[in-house]
């Protein structure tokens, strides 16, 4: 979810950090998110919670990210150990010569859809005509869908980050992920339907681990702790999340329990593919990097031939 009041929450989370700062023990490792603590980040939370991170040796520091938080640059000069964004951001970093790695993805299938009001004759994708159609500029999956798509009649505005245009207007479609605007918006009275842009074949890796590539080779050890530890986290969390949403809710008050629990309820099914079932928990497979790397070069977000989809990931 994006919504107002990051400030207060940023300064919340950091005042949290500095009181526990003085019982750090082990091995001192940061993990920079992409975006205020939610339940898209709840098994590297879980692995806190539940010790998954100190019973390796790991001092585990979460750092909050917010609007276009710097995770790929702060991983690739080393300000931060790990990060936590989504696999299009990977593509980019290589692309303009960061050396950075993804190691596990536990969302497996992408909660990126577009959000509609249940009651408008907007049943798929090739419905969308005569609207206003709410996303980011800079996203790859915004321009696939304007590449892809007819949209006729649409007005693409940039998108606000809160509900409050939607809720209000019946014509109004915007950028969402499925675990989260949807609850909000049926608590606030307003039925929705969702269009996931998975189904259109645009289907990124979320909440990607990422690593800088010269840790992991000068530091393998370290790295196999924590992705071990973020793991376990992850099956922590989707079979028994409820300690770890109190944790994420005490951190960022605007995740309420109900909707973090809806959040649950809704990655389950996303993680627990059945490729992740076959090949372990988060594991990611050569052909998802080469068709994200393929979409993104024929939209001309990256050069052709600069990004080699074997060395985006790797197991740790």
């Amino acid at each position: 979810m994006r919504r107002h009041g990051w400030l207060l929450s940023l300064l919340a989370l950091l005042a949290a950090g500095c009181g526990r700062r003085a019982e750090r023990t082990g091995d001192a490792v940061t993990l920079a998110l992409n975006w205020f603590p939610e339940a898209e980040h709840g098994g590297y939370y879980a692995a806190l919670v539940h010790g998954y991170y100190a019973e390796e040796g790991l001092d585990v520091r979460i750092l909050p990210g917010g609007p276009d938080a710097p995770v790929t640059a702060r991983v690739a000069t080393g300000g931060a150990t790990f990060g936590v964004e989504n696999a299009d951001h990977a593509v980019y970093a290589r692309a303009e010569g960061a050396d950075v790695v993804a190691l596990l993805a536990p969302i497996q299938d992408s909660p990126r859809c577009l959000i509609v009001h249940a009651a408008s004759p907007i049943r798929g994708f090739e419905d969308l005509r005569d609207v206003t159609l709410a996303m980011s500029a800079k996203g790859a999956f915004a321009h696939f869908l304007r590449a892809r798509l007819p949209l006729e009649g649409v007005r693409v505005v940039p998108y606000p980050g809160s509900m409050s245009l939607f809720l209000r207007d019946p014509n109004y479609v915007q950028q969402g992920y499925s675990f989260s605007e949807p609850f909000l918006a049926r608590r606030a009275g307003v039925e929705t339907r969702t269009l996931m842009v998975s189904d259109l074949g645009f289907n990124t890796y979320t909440s990607v681990l990422l690593v800088r590539g010269g840790l992991r080779r000068e530091q393998p050890e370290l790295v196999r702790r924590f992705v071990r530890a973020a793991r376990r986290g992850w099956e922590h969390y989707l079979r028994d999340p409820e300690e770890t949403n109190r944790h994420i809710h005490g951190l960022n008050p605007e995740m309420d329990l109900a909707v973090l629990a809806f959040g649950v309820e809704a990655l389950r099914p996303l993680a627990w593919t059945e490729t992740a079932r076959r090949d372990g928990f988060g594991a990611m497979r050569l052909e998802r990097w080469s068709t994200l790397v393929k979409q993104m070069e024929e939209l001309g977000l990256v050069p052709p031939g600069r990004v080699r989809p074997e060395e985006l990931f790797a197991a740790p």
